[in-house]
């Protein structure tokens, strides 16, 4: 396991995490919001919603729509073409959730979410990317770029070269695939 991105960061990790292919075991999947029970229980375990929130089936999807998009533009981190159709989405989000910037008394300021519930929580989620942003720690939030995992993970090495979750894993099995289609494109010529 690899060590987490530094908090706040950790939330969008987290989030987008809620749902990946096993790194150590090929093809298993695990998704952790496949209930609006489950996505209330999440928010609620990061104090994003109060505990007697209603969720329903559609917010579950538009919160598994937004994480999905937040997924495609962490690709992006490690160095995969930009994906248009996510930013839109991650976009329409934080105009769903009503995203201002609001000044707190002790001199800080930040991005916050007017909206409630659902809306306001996955604003709170991409307040605090853009916080991040903002802080220059973003662009070590990557996402593995191995088609069999996908999972995020924060790049911790001095010069941001990560590029899979674990070499070990991912980067070897990138690397045998690779290693085959040579030697497969080598036999046919």
């Amino acid at each position: 396991m690899t060590k987490p991105a530094p908090a706040p960061l950790t939330l969008v990790e987290e989030f987008v995490n809620s749902h990946h292919v096993h790194p150590h075991r090929e093809g298993e999947e695990l998704e952790g919001l496949k209930t609006p029970d489950d996505l209330q229980a999440w928010l609620v375990d990061r104090h994003l919603i109060e505990a007697d929130e209603q969720i329903g089936a559609t917010d579950l999807d538009y919160a598994i729509e937004t994480r999905e998009a937040l997924r495609r533009i962490l690709l992006t981190n490690g160095g995969a073409t930009p994906d248009g159709q996510a930013v839109e989405t991650v976009n329409r989000a934080a105009t769903r959730g009503q995203l201002t910037l609001q000044f707190d008394v002790d001199g800080g300021s930040g991005l916050k979410p007017v909206a409630r519930g659902v809306d306001g929580a996955i604003a709170a989620i991409l307040a605090v990317a853009f916080a991040a942003m903002a802080e220059g720690s973003w662009t070590r939030l990557k996402v593995c770029p191995e088609e069999t995992c996908r999972v995020a993970f924060f790049d911790h090495s001095k010069n941001r070269s990560r590029r899979w979750c674990s070499m070990e894993v991912c980067g070897n099995r990138t690397k045998v695939r690779s290693y085959r289609q040579r030697h497969l494109e080598t036999a046919t010529d």
